[in-house]
């Protein structure tokens, strides 16, 4: 029961990971491009949020339950499948930090643009274009972590 039990909690927290992470990023590009500062103020505000409450939970307890389970079914951690889900979990994590730091400046961008009644500045979509290209590894990254943990290649 216990393994079941952490297997759930496993794949539960690694979907709200994958879907906090596709859902924000959708809803703060395209609320970005609409160039609508008010709109885009609030949307990233909540990516924040999402990103701390969702995101660096499910970050942490990811790897956690991941190695309990390993360890449960008595699965080496030097199986190729689960060394290539941490390098590519690394790798995602990697490309996560510095988007974390441009949302919370781009929330301030945006705030400070809807307050003074301007639009969203040049610098917000600079640091769009690197949002957007951390995004991807990122993003793929974890889209190939999800199979890895499905399919289990020998």
């Amino acid at each position: 029961m216990e393994y079941l039990i952490v297997k759930w909690l496993h794949i539960l927290s690694s979907t709200v990971l994958f879907g906090t992470g596709l859902g924000s990023a959708y809803y703060m590009f395209f609320t970005s491009l609409s160039r609508q500062p008010a709109a885009t103020a609030i949307v990233v505000r909540q990516v924040v949020w999402a990103d701390w409450l969702f995101t660096t939970t499910t970050i942490v307890f990811q790897p956690l339950s991941g190695l309990y389970l390993a360890h449960l079914v008595g699965i080496p951690l030097t199986s190729k499948w689960i060394v290539w889900s941490f390098a590519l979990y690394v790798l995602a994590g990697v490309c996560w930090l510095p988007v974390v730091w441009l949302q919370i400046r781009m929330r301030g961008m945006a705030q400070a643009a809807a307050q003074a009644g301007l639009p969203l500045p040049p610098q917000y979509f600079r640091m769009l274009k690197v949002w957007t290209a951390l995004g991807v590894p990122a993003f793929l990254a974890l889209v190939v972590v999800f199979w890895l943990m499905v399919a289990k290649p020998v």
